[in-house]
């Protein structure tokens, strides 16, 4: 069950990435990462106030490391894709994404003692392999011609972000209602958030922006499936198989990208793209198979 909802959670983080380049001209990267995050606790409130109340001391009681998930999880991972992707290609920000798995890898490692297996380190290899190949489109010269820009910066101090959200999910509560922590996770962090808005609208050169139907759909989407039940379904996740494990998913960014851009612009699946899907499956196939078949004998 976790692996499902890993996908899922990927899946919906594709649409984020295409949704928010697409929104560049019409809403500022913080007020959209603050907009989204509003429109998501008022959605959840209904569902989880009960909860809340009832999770309070606990709530209390732990508020120092809820404080840190929120900030890096909800405040700023987000807000810097969002700054990212208004200065850099899809492309650059796919290909920093993707070092998400080999950090997290690294930490658990250095911080954790985790064993890593020689069939997981294969699998991060392959699947890292496999990215690489669906962005440089079976060019070798594209990635040789890459280089950082502003956009990128930001999208390593999101990449960084989410990094440590993930490793320092282990120290959750695990007595804390998973419903009650993501919707305390997302008022802390959205408050973080408001005095950036404030400054972005008195100090920042933006363009005006109107809320319409477009807007209002976007923001839907972006509150609704990358925010509440990404986040639910990756806090659950990680807890069930691990940081290390679950991160080797996001190497299926550019895999639900390239699916999109076929179904939604008609764009052509070339060979490449079939060579570095193959990659990366085999990649989260070495990493995970150990742990299925592992589960499969304790059932």
């Amino acid at each position: 069950m976790a692996y499902i909802l890993l996908v899922l959670t990927v899946l919906f983080w594709a649409g984020n990435f295409v949704l928010a380049r697409s929104l560049v001209d019409l809403l500022p990267p913080v007020s959209m990462a603050s907009m989204r995050w509003s429109l998501a606790f008022i959605l959840l409130l209904p569902f989880v106030y009960s909860r809340l109340w009832r999770d309070r001391l606990l709530l209390i009681k732990h508020w120092k490391i809820i404080g840190l998930l929120s900030a890096f999880g909800v405040a700023a991972f987000n807000t810097s894709v969002y700054l990212g992707v208004q200065h850099t290609t899809a492309t650059n920000g796919a290909l920093l994404q993707s070092f998400i798995p080999i950090m997290v890898l690294i930490l658990c490692v250095i911080f954790y003692k985790e064993k890593i297996s020689t069939r997981q380190l294969l699998g991060v290899c392959f699947s890292f392999v496999g990215v690489l190949m669906i962005i440089a489109k079976g060019q070798l010269g594209m990635l040789l011609a890459f280089s950082l820009n502003q956009g990128d910066v930001w999208i390593l101090v999101s990449v960084s972000c989410w990094t440590i959200y993930s490793v320092l999910l282990r120290y959750k509560p695990t007595q804390l209602d998973g419903l009650s922590f993501l919707a305390a996770s997302i008022f802390i962090g959205n408050l973080m958030l408001y005095p950036l808005v404030y400054w972005e609208h008195q100090y920042v050169d933006i363009n005006s922006f109107t809320l319409n139907w477009e807007i209002g759909t976007a923001v839907m989407y972006l509150a609704i499936f990358p925010s509440l039940l990404a986040y639910f379904f990756w806090n659950r996740a990680v807890a069930e198989v691990g940081a290390a494990k679950a991160s080797l998913f996001i190497h299926l960014l550019p895999v639900f990208g390239t699916l999109l851009a076929t179904l939604l612009l008609g764009e052509t699946m070339q060979l490449f793209h079939w060579i570095g899907i193959i990659l990366i499956f085999i990649g989260i196939y070495l990493a995970i198979i150990t742990d299925i078949l592992r589960r499969s004998k304790s059932v």
